[in-house]
C-alpha cells in the first residue's frame, strides 16, 4: 500500500482546524496501547523483509532494510517507546517515513487497525507535561478507548532517536 503525502482520500489537507479534524490517520496496537498516526507522515507500509542488524546499536534499532533499492534504518516502535519488545509476526508490518522528513527510517508495528478519520474521535484535555514523548494529544473513540495520537517527525528528531549506537 503505497501512500502519497498530499493524496488523503483524495483531499488535501491543510493546517486549518476543519482540514485537522478530517484527516486521515492510521491506527495501530502497540502491545495494550493504541495509536494514531496521521497519513501525510508516512510515505508507504510495506511487509517486513529481512533485516540485517547492525552490532552495537540500541535494542529498539533493529538494523537496514532495501526497500525500492534505498536503504532505510529500522525501529521497533513499542520498544523505542516503551521498552517493551513485541515479537514481529505476520501481521507486523513497517510504516516508511513520508519522503518530506528527508530521512529513511521505519517503524516496525505489530498490528495495523486500519485507516480512520480524526473526526471519529473525540480529543480529551490533558494537563501540560502529561504527554508522553512524540504524543501529541489524546482521544477516546466510541467504544470509549483511549488512542495516542503520534508525531513521527518530531520522535525521528530526538536526541535518543539519532544516537543508535550503545
Amino acid at each position: 500500500m503505497t501512500i502519497k503525502d498530499n493524496q488523503h482520500g483524495g483531499e488535501n489537507v491543510t493546517n486549518t482546524d476543519a482540514a485537522e479534524l478530517s484527516a486521515m490517520v492510521l491506527g495501530l496496537l502497540i502491545g495494550e496501547a493504541r495509536y494514531l498516526v496521521h497519513m501525510r507522515e508516512i510515505g508507504e507500509v510495506i511487509q517486513v523483509p529481512e533485516v540485517v542488524p547492525v552490532p552495537y546499536t540500541q535494542l529498539w534499532f533493529l538494523g537496514l532494510i532495501n526497500a525500492h533499492g534505498n536503504i532505510y534504518g529500522v525501529t521497533n516502535l513499542g520498544t523505542y517507546l516503551s521498552g517493551e519488545s513485541e515479537p514481529l509476526g505476520l501481521k507486523s508490518r513497517i510504516l516508511l517515513i513520508a519522503t518530506s522528513q528527508k530521512i529513511n527510517c521505519g517503524f516496525v508495528v505489530p498490528n495495523l487497525l486500519g485507516i480512520r478519520n480524526l473526526s471519529e474521535f473525540e480529543l480529551e484535555h490533558t494537563a501540560d507535561g502529561e504527554l508522553r514523548n512524540g504524543v501529541t494529544h489524546i482521544y477516546r473513540d466510541r467504544e470509549d478507548r483511549q488512542w495516542y495520537a503520534l508525531d513521527l517527525g518530531s520522535l525521528i528528531r530526538e536526541k535518543r532517536f539519532l544516537q543508535i549506537g550503545r
